[in-house]
C-alpha cells in the first residue's frame, strides 16, 4: 500500500485544500454530466477522510466510503456520523471490502488510479460493478496549466500522455475540465502547494501565483461495465 503523503501527514493541510478546489464549480457539474448520481450505490475509492461523501449522500441511494489509512477512516466516520446513507471501511482500491455487483458508481478522485500500475484496481472496479454501472476516475491533468508544470517538476517520473493513454486503451472516455482553486489567504495557499511539491517547486510555484487563485485543469476517465460482462475471479 503506498501512503499518500499529502493527507497522510498534514490531513488539516489538505481538509484546506479541498475547501479550495474547483471553487468554479465545473468539476461537479461536469462529474454529474458524465454519471447520474440520483438514486445509485456510490462508492468513493480513496476517500481519505471523507471530505466528498456528504455531497454525494445529498442525491445518491447509499455512499461507501473506501480508505486504507487508518487514522483517516476514522476522521470520515466522525465527519459523516449522523448520515445514515453513507458507511465508511478500511480497504483498498485493490481489494475492495464489497460484494461482487453491489455498486452503480465506483468514484475516484487523485487517488490510486494514475495510469500503469493500477490494473488490479480496474479488475475490481468490474467485479464491484453491476452491469452497466460506471467507474469514473477523476485526476489532475499534468499536461496544462502552470500547476501540471508544477507537478512535472515535482514527479519527473510520471507522464500524463503515456497515463491518458493507458485509460483510452482501456475504453475510458475523457473529458477535460479547467477550474479555479481559490485560497483564503497568502498562508494557507503556500502550506497547500507546500504539501503538493517538492520544497524548491513549491517556493516557485507561490512566487508564481500571484493572489489567492490559480487555474487547475483536471480530467474526468469514465468507463462503463458492459452488460454480461464475467468479473475476474
Amino acid at each position: 500500500m503506498a501512503e499518500s503523503p499529502n493527507i497522510w501527514r498534514w490531513p488539516d493541510v489538505y481538509e484546506a485544500e479541498n475547501e479550495a478546489q474547483d471553487a468554479t464549480g465545473a468539476l461537479w457539474e461536469a462529474l454529474a454530466d458524465a454519471v447520474d448520481l440520483h438514486d445509485v450505490d456510490v462508492v468513493d475509492v480513496g476517500c481519505g477522510d471523507g471530505y466528498h461523501l456528504p455531497r454525494f449522500a445529498t442525491t445518491a441511494r447509499s455512499v461507501t466510503g473506501v480508505e486504507p489509512h487508518p487514522p483517516l477512516v476514522t476522521r470520515a466516520r466522525s465527519r459523516c456520523q449522523g448520515l445514515d446513507t453513507v458507511t465508511v471501511l478500511g480497504g483498498s482500491a485493490a481489494a475492495l471490502p464489497l460484494p461482487d455487483d453491489s455498486a452503480d458508481v465506483l468514484h475516484a478522485r487523485t487517488a490510486y488510479f494514475f495510469g500503469p500500475g493500477c490494473e488490479p484496481g480496474l479488475a475490481e472496479a468490474d467485479r464491484v460493478l453491476r452491469p452497466g454501472g460506471v467507474l469514473v476516475v477523476v485526476d489532475l491533468d499534468a499536461s496544462r496549466h502552470s500547476y501540471g508544470s508544477w507537478m512535472r517538476a515535482s514527479a519527473p517520473k510520471y507522464d500524463p500522455r503515456a497515463a491518458e493513454r493507458f485509460f483510452a486503451e482501456r475504453g475510458f472516455s475523457t473529458r477535460r475540465v479547467d477550474t479555479l482553486w481559490r485560497f483564503p489567504d497568502r498562508a494557507t495557499l503556500s502550506a497547500v502547494l507546500h504539501i503538493e511539491f517538492t520544497p524548491s517547486v513549491a517556493d516557485r510555484a507561490v512566487d508564481g501565483t500571484p493572489g489567492l487563485a490559480l487555474p487547475v485543469a483536471y480530467r474526468i476517465h469514465v468507463r462503463r461495465r458492459p452488460d454480461g460482462l464475467l468479473p475476474a475471479r
